[in-house]
């Protein structure tokens, strides 16, 4: 008869390997789930298949966001509805077999890129399905009541609203601006502010305004309207007016909620580029001195730094590899741009990835923008292309406004309304987008016409390397006789392994696929390089509204600085693909893969989205439905969510927080919630009423 359980356990030479089995059994049991804890941390995505037969089919999908609201599993008809629309549901699925196979899984790195793997299925279903869970999760969470939104921004900032903030709840909820949370820009540009005591704040300001190439708006008085207070811009009138209209059209934008802001002095930049460089460790110190109430002392800043990477993080990737590296270590500058997959004479853009055999997509396209992150920006975008190893920062925190700024820059960035138009434009009148439906949009290359803005074209610059003149060679067949493609399934119905990239023809693939060209003459170049541009590109003619309007996707780039015509692109009702170096002032509350195709500044992974959406050469492989919700839902956030009240909305919120970090009563300026909720309802609707009554 064997021993009772208890007697066994007391004998001390089996009591250690009992316990470490049973160690070992919780460990096997919880592991699932502590995998699904770390992937919820992390941001990443689960999505997984069995294969049935030769044939794929969507098992469940888990998205995890670290947020308050983790996780959401799809079924197969969700999964299918998102993917592909409700009249490309398979009206059935074949049985499962006995011993299903599950697919891999793509890995969704830090630095904003997801990384193919060949046994998982098209990343871009991936892609898509975790955009749109991220933003449904995100409208579905907005703030509905001042209480709450006051709750959310003490959550968020770990302070106060500022005064006024109930008067703005009241504009919000009146102009139906959605998103009244998605304001951390805000604080990303003002947070380091905190950490400065208010009258050296006011000083650095003042003395700002004194610097060359700026103008000054704002009012010295609350009762006062906004005004130009000051500038320092050059003699000549024509170029003095260009320079200063964004100011009045700025005062214009603001002249419905001018008597609601406090008095604020907002020196701006009047030119495309930001310019103030950030200095990572100056930054820090004031966000740690702001975070425990104290001030960092101006007059004894760190010590003086040089180069772009005094603007990264101490382990980022280009801290760690000491880039960029200077110019003459590179190879000379002649020859041709370089081209995704393809050494150039000049620069080897494929040196810098982990990787370049495996294929990257965009799925957080702010951290893809940073080049602490990617350092190959630094040789491949005209922001920093023209200054080397970089120009050094400043040694104080600077409050100015620019219209644009990249990650390394610490300007201010305000809800520029330069350029902006119309929710109808550019459909003049009639239904958008100038009376085409999608199917009658009959071209389905991409196109892009401009000029090659973006670096000054000079005989000692690295122009041939800017972001404009690689993608023109990239039109032009520059690259060699293959390009490395990631084809997709020849059927929507099938989930399959995507496999590893195809080597194309690159002129087959290109001439199918590109209307990608420089429009006119040269520009922005000495004499000599305007005649080497000439030569080395095909110059076409520009495209007007009407004559885009036929093509199915459109480009978007960056030019001297951020693009100015997104905004009538994303009216258009194309399916637009966007590559671009400057997070905006909407970036927090646009979603790429739902709105809009986001593309890497390499352009290594345009060719793979076009093809996805539109097909091969021969339109085989092409999703066809998915880019055309994603070009309407597209235009409809162009029409919801940038309209002339989300722009004031922004700006009215922006001087708010800035009147308040500037003000001596920096303390005093805030928004304190009433304590009586049941006062709420009468309170807010009295709020929104002042509102529409004007």
């Amino acid at each position: 008869m064997s021993p009772p359980l208890y007697t066994v356990l007391r004998r001390r030479s089996l009591r250690r390997p009992i316990i470490f089995f049973l160690i070992f059994l919780a460990l096997f049991w919880f592991a699932p789930h502590m995998r699904n804890v770390v992937f919820d941390a992390q941001h990443s995505t689960k999505i997984a298949f069995k294969l049935a037969a030769g044939r794929a089919t969507v098992t469940h999908t888990q998205i995890y966001t670290h947020t308050r609201w983790t996780t959401r599993t799809f079924t197969h008809r969700e999964y299918s509805t998102i993917f592909l629309g409700p009249a490309e549901i398979p009206a059935s699925t074949r049985s499962p077999p006995a011993r299903p196979t599950v697919l891999g899984e793509h890995n969704f790195r830090s630095d904003g890129l997801l990384e193919v793997n060949p046994a998982a299925p098209h990343p871009i279903f991936s892609l898509v399905a975790r955009a749109q869970l991220e933003w449904d999760t995100k409208l579905a969470s907005a703030s509905k009541t001042l209480r709450q939104a006051v709750a959310e921004y003490t959550r968020r900032y770990n302070r106060p609203p500022p005064q006024g903030f109930d008067v703005w709840w009241g504009y919000v909820v009146a102009n139906r601006v959605q998103l009244p949370d998605e304001y951390d820009q805000i604080d990303r540009d003002l947070g380091p502010f905190y950490g400065v005591e208010p009258l050296d704040l006011q000083g650095i300001q003042t003395d700002w305004e004194a610097h060359a190439d700026s103008y000054t708006i704002g009012k010295d008085l609350i009762e006062e309207k906004l005004a130009l207070l000051n500038f320092t811009l050059p003699e000549n009138e024509a170029v003095r007016f260009e320079l200063v209209k964004g100011a009045f059209q700025m005062i214009e934008l603001l002249d419905e909620v001018e008597h609601e802001l406090p008095a604020f002095r907002a020196v701006f930049s009047p030119h495309d580029n930001p310019n103030l460089v950030t200095d990572w460790e100056l930054r820090k110190l004031a966000l740690d001195a702001a975070k425990e109430g104290r001030y960092i002392d101006i007059a004894k800043p760190p010590s003086e730094k040089h180069g772009w990477l005094s603007a990264c993080p101490p382990f980022s990737p280009a801290r760690l590899d000491s880039l960029p590296l200077p110019f003459d270590e590179l190879h000379p500058n002649t020859g041709l741009p370089s081209i995704p997959g393809q050494t150039s004479t000049i620069f080897d853009i494929d040196r810098f990835d982990k990787d370049p055999r495996v294929k990257t997509f965009v799925y957080n396209h702010r951290l893809a923008m940073d080049p602490c992150l990617h350092p190959s920006h630094f040789y491949t975008h005209g922001a920093y292309l023209p200054h080397g190893t970089g120009p050094g920062p400043y040694r104080r925190l600077i409050p100015q406004f620019s219209y644009s700024t990249t990650p390394l820059h610490s300007d201010i960035r305000p809800a520029v309304p330069l350029n902006w138009v119309t929710d109808d434009f550019p459909n003049e009148g009639r239904p958008p987008p100038l009376g085409f439906s999608w199917e009658e949009r009959t071209d389905e290359r991409l196109q892009w016409r401009g000029s090659n803005t973006g670096i000054w074209h000079a005989a000692d610059g690295r122009w041939r390397e800017a972001h404009r003149i690689r993608l023109a060679a990239l039109a032009g067949g520059s690259g060699g006789a293959n390009a490395s493609v990631l084809m997709p399934l020849k059927d929507e119905e099938e989930v399959s392994p995507v496999g590893p990239p195809e080597e194309v023809p690159r002129a087959r693939f290109v001439n199918a696929l590109l209307d990608v060209a420089f429009a006119g003459r040269p520009l922005n170049c000495e004499p000599k390089e305007c005649a080497k541009l000439e030569e080395m590109f095909e110059w076409r003619a520009a495209h007007d509204l009407k004559k885009a309007a036929h093509y199915k996707f459109i480009l978007d780039v960056d030019g001297n600085g951020w693009s100015s015509r997104f905004k009538r692109l994303m009216n258009s009702g194309s399916l637009i693909f966007k590559a671009s170096g400057y997070p905006e002032w909407f970036t927090d509350r646009l979603a790429p893969w739902v709105h809009f195709i986001p593309i890497q500044n390499s352009f290594s992974d345009l060719l793979d989205a076009l093809v996805f959406f539109r097909g091969d050469p021969s339109g085989q492989g092409a999703h066809d439905v998915m880019a055309r919700r994603i070009a309407e839902a597209g235009r409809e956030w162009s029409r919801k969510f940038w309209r002339k009240e989300d722009l004031v909305a922004y700006n009215y919120r922006l001087f708010l927080e800035y009147g308040r970090v500037m003000s001596s009563n920096r303390e005093e300026m805030s928004f304190i919630m009433w304590e009586d909720d049941q006062e709420d309802e009468t309170r807010e609707q009295e709020l929104v009423d002042r509102w529409k009554r004007k």
